[in-house]
């Protein structure tokens, strides 16, 4: 798993072959194979512990926030980007190779965007929702664009700092559920 974190990430998933992963793991190839039934097989075991590490690391973040929205909003966001970022190998894995991968993560993806939707909806729940916007598809918006400031992290010239990731989230987030800028008052 070591040796995939790290060939996953780059040169990639499409790049990395069985003969590679085995090498630089320093195991053979039946070795592999009892563990694994292909490097599919191994990609998605990778991503799926990406994503319940960071599912624990923004649940447990949930739980120290202060009791209002944009607390939870903000304390949620950062843990989940400060842990994406922490290493650029997972980052990379969650953000760019899950969709390179093509079908191979698709059922993976889903299901973890699935998770991260139920999340972003119980911290947002006391939230009042516009009859005129569907509130899942709405959560998938967030989703979609807290992915594309990461992807823009992992591949610009430039990395945009981690505060701005996260005032940009932050901002994307709040507005998008209609909420008031801080210190505001709903009119």
């Amino acid at each position: 798993m070591t040796a995939a974190y790290t060939l996953y990430a780059k040169p990639g998933f499409a790049a990395t072959t069985i003969e590679r992963l085995c090498s630089e793991a320093r195991i053979s190839n039946r070795a592999f194979y009892e563990c694994f039934g292909g490097r599919e097989e191994l990609l998605q075991a990778l991503h799926q512990r990406c994503v319940e590490e960071s599912l624990s690391v923004v649940a447990k973040a949930l739980q120290e926030a202060p009791d209002t929205l944009e607390g939870r909003v903000r304390a949620g966001i950062r843990a989940y980007i400060e842990f994406a970022t922490a290493d650029w190998r997972r980052a990379r894995i969650m953000h760019v190779e899950v969709r390179r991968s093509g079908d191979v993560l698709s059922m993976s993806r889903q299901r973890a965007i699935e998770s991260f939707a139920r999340v972003i909806q119980e911290a947002a729940a006391d939230f009042p929702q516009d009859p005129h916007v569907n509130r899942r598809l709405l959560t998938l918006g967030i989703i979609g664009a807290l992915q594309e400031l990461l992807i823009e992290w992992l591949l610009a010239e430039t990395q945009p700092a981690i505060d701005d990731l996260v005032a940009t989230a932050v901002h994307i987030f709040m507005r998008s559920l209609g909420a008031p800028r801080s210190g505001t008052v709903p009119g």
